[in-house]
Parts: C-alpha cells; sequence; structure tokens
C-alpha cells in the first residue's frame, strides 16, 4: 500500500466526520403574527391641529334712524301794513311800568275783553303796536316796544285768539300819545296799541 492511500485513507473518515458536524446556520428570531380572529388595532393618529381662530367680527354699525320729516311751517301771519289798519274802539290800549313789558292785572282785565271780541269776529286781523316814553335811547325804545307788543300778543294767543291773525310792531318812542315831559304824559306813551283790519 502506498503512502498516498494510507493517507487518503486516514483522510477519509476526517472528511466524513467534518462533513458531518457541519455547522447550523444561525436563526433570525421573527415576531409571531398576531393570532386569527382578533382585530389589528393601529395606533392612533396624531389629534389634528386646532382650527386657527377666526377674527373677532365687528358688527356694521346700525343705519341712523331716518328723521322724520320737519312739521309744515304754521302760516306767517298777515305782513304788517300799517296804513290797511284803523282803529277799533272796542280794542282798548293796555298800558305798562316804566322799562317792563309785564302785563299789569288791569291790562290783563282789557286783554280778555280783546280776546272774546276778537273770536266772536274771527275774520278781523289785529295789528298790535308796542310804544315807549322818550326816556331811554331810541334802540332801547325799540326793544322795549317789541316786548310789550310781545308780551300783548302772546296774552292774546293764550286765550284762544290764533297767532296767525295777530301781526306785531314796535315804534319806540317814535309815536307819542303825549308829548309833555311828565309823568303823567310818559304813562300815556308806555302803551301797547290796537288796530285791526278786516280781509
Amino acid at each position: 500500500m502506498t503512502l498516498r492511500m494510507v493517507c487518503l485513507v486516514l483522510a477519509l473518515p476526517l472528511l466524513l466526520l467534518t462533513a458531518g458536524c457541519a455547522k447550523r446556520p444561525a436563526l433570525t428570531q421573527v415576531a409571531a403574527p398576531p393570532p386569527t380572529g382578533t382585530a389589528v388595532t393601529a395606533p392612533p393618529a396624531p389629534a389634528p391641529a386646532p382650527a386657527p381662530l377666526a377674527p373677532p367680527v365687528t358688527p356694521a354699525p346700525a343705519p341712523p334712524p331716518v328723521a322724520a320729516a320737519p312739521p309744515a311751517p304754521a302760516p306767517a301771519p298777515p305782513r304788517a301794513a300799517p296804513a290797511e289798519y284803523e282803529s277799533a274802539p272796542e280794542l282798548a290800549a293796555v298800558f305798562f311800568d316804566f322799562d317792563r313789558s309785564v302785563i299789569r292785572p288791569d291790562a290783563a282785565r282789557t286783554l280778555d275783553a280783546s280776546a272774546d271780541w276778537l273770536k266772536s269776529n274771527p275774520s278781523a286781523v289785529l295789528l298790535i303796536e308796542g310804544h315807549c316814553d322818550e326816556r331811554g335811547t331810541n334802540e332801547y325804545n325799540l326793544a322795549l316796544g317789541e316786548r310789550r307788543a310781545k308780551a300783548a300778543h302772546d296774552y292774546l294767543v293764550n286765550n284762544g285768539v290764533a297767532a296767525t291773525r295777530i301781526v306785531t310792531i314796535t315804534y319806540g318812542e317814535e309815536r307819542p300819545a303825549c308829548t309833555e315831559r311828565n309823568d303823567a304824559c310818559w304813562r300815556q306813551n308806555r302803551r301797547a296799541q290796537f288796530l285791526t283790519k278786516r280781509p
């Protein structure tokens, strides 16, 4: 037997032994599938981000209220054209204290009678003249005469005479009833005098 053969005979069992003890491959661990019949729950989805807040809405301002049409003006009293008026004996003058335009009690009684006459004569239009004595400036007396005529006007209107039937004018100290320079004369000049016309 040759050496070669002997080596071969001896090497053969070694080869068989080596081939029989070959390494097993390593197993990797895999997760087991879930058991059948149970639902698989997915991880919860992240909560949606809240919607951005809308800016506050300011309500539109309310439209302004519609203004009512102004009432129709009362008919204007007739214009004062003194030449068209005449003295009426039924309407006595009323008198005032010095530098005053307040209706005195005696003047109130006279005006009450005048209001009654005017109400019983509805077509008559009245002109009230305001007069003063000569004391005071011209401008002051014109204003005072206007206040006296207005005081008589307001008294008559408050007693039922239509304001549209009354016209006022002031003469101040320009048309005195008496021209003497004493108190008795001045008392006669501090007056409201009445004239009428019929349409």
